[in-house]
């Protein structure tokens, strides 16, 4: 694993050096690129872009991927499809990342790891060429190779100390609101032809935030306001670093059974409410592993004692949260789900001091909640509701904690 991970230090140090006279993205050619059956099971890769560009590759396990990282590449409307099917790659996504960034994943269908791995650069054209041949190992050997490199740049920050308490805010202090728009980069979420979840999130985020603002009394951030990529841990590690005093996730899904439309409030549980909410909680949280995001090291049981214990005073006041949201919702749209409050495992409601809901919107799946989605003035009769609910709240939530410390 040493020797693998000093090769992609020192590919990542040449891409850059090569690519410090370039500034504009750099471009993918699909009708050149593609992936390649090599000989003895190696599978190869080939990526033609219109000029160098830093880069960096790794393999992770617990399912088996290759990762490569680029900045920045603009992939155009190549599709998945255009780079062909090889024996060995079981899938293959490209897209945003951090900002700057892009990201490449293979899924690998056996054990492969980078036997070599080049950019060539036309001294000419300054044209591109990354070439990335795999080749078939035991599995003993690909996990023993496998694990992102340590890089201060993407790393996530410190984890929240469990079990400090946060000094009280004064009353005239605003309601500091965290957005998180659903998706992103390299995760579209879910796509119904060529309308993307993660560019619906995104426009509706930002129309709220300013609904928001103008409301006056909140202090509004979102977790992305571009088209990249946040993993889950990221999102619930933002609303700490700013002493959010409430998550909003907003999502609109798409089942592809059943005929599910209007929005739906969902709060933390372990214990789904219903099939639906455990598929969609199956799904948010598999982003992270499409997204090639290591977590591996994810699993604490004593952090989740601690979690737990914190979230003793939080979720009565996230359960008022959610009721007051679905009242205000149906008050302003007329359109919630039939069983409007819900419950699901979703890893982004795991902030253990931060009240937080997953809104979904609507379902992408039903055609009258697509054109909701898509229409200006439902998108504002929304965003008010959701005003309305935080304001609603905030009343509320005064109120209790005044009863409580009386």
């Amino acid at each position: 694993m040493g020797r693998l991970l000093g090769l992609i230090a020192a590919l990542f140090v040449a891409g850059a050096a090569m690519a410090q006279e370039f500034t504009a993205l750099a471009r993918l050619d699909p009708a050149t690129s593609g992936l390649h059956e090599g000989r003895r099971g190696a599978v190869e890769l080939h990526l033609d872009l219109s000029q160098g560009v830093p880069w960096r590759l790794f393999h992770l396990d617990e399912p088996r991927r290759l990762v490569i990282d680029f900045r920045e590449v603009d992939w155009g409307s190549a599709k998945t499809e255009d780079f062909g099917r090889v024996d060995g790659v079981e899938g293959l996504r490209f897209g945003g990342y951090r900002q700057g960034w892009s990201r490449m994943v293979l899924d690998l269908a056996k054990p492969m790891i980078v036997d070599t791995a080049e950019m060539s650069v036309d001294s000419g054209a300054g044209a591109a060429r990354l070439k990335v041949v795999l080749t078939p190992v035991e599995a003993a050997a690909f996990a023993a190779s496998s694990g992102a490199p340590h890089d201060p740049r993407w790393d996530l920050p410190e984890p929240e100390v469990i079990g400090v308490a946060r000094e009280q805010k004064p009353e005239w202090a605003p309601t500091v609101v965290l957005l998180d728009p659903g998706h992103g980069g390299i995760d579209p979420g879910a796509e119904r032809g060529d309308v993307q979840e993660k560019q619906l999130m995104l426009s509706f985020s930002r129309e709220l935030r300013d609904t928001l603002r103008r409301a006056g009394g909140f202090e509004v951030h979102m977790t992305r306001d571009a088209d990249v990529f946040v993993s889950l841990e990221g999102r619930v590690a933002m609303a700490h670093q700013l002493g959010a005093d409430v998550f909003i996730s907003l999502h609109a899904d798409s089942l592809s059974q059943g005929h599910a439309q209007g929005a739906a409030i969902y709060t933390l549980s372990e214990e789904a409410s219903d099939a639906a909410s455990a598929l969609l909680a199956e799904r948010h949280d598999r982003a992270d592993i499409l997204s090639g995001v290591d977590l591996s090291g994810a699993d604490d049981e004593v952090t989740d004692v601690l979690l737990d214990l914190a979230r003793q005073e939080t979720e009565p006041r996230t359960e008022v949260l959610a009721n007051v949201m679905v009242n205000s919702i149906r008050a302003a749209t007329g359109s919630v789900n039939k069983k409007p409050r819900r419950e699901g495992a979703f890893s982004v409601l795991k902030a253990a001091d931060v009240p937080s809901i997953l809104i979904e919107l609507g379902f992408m799946s039903s055609e009258r909640d697509l054109a909701n989605l898509q229409d200006a003035g439902w998108r504002a009769s929304m965003a008010s509701g959701i005003r309305d609910g935080l304001n609603a709240w905030v009343i509320e939530d005064k109120a209790n904690k005044a009863l409580v410390r009386q």
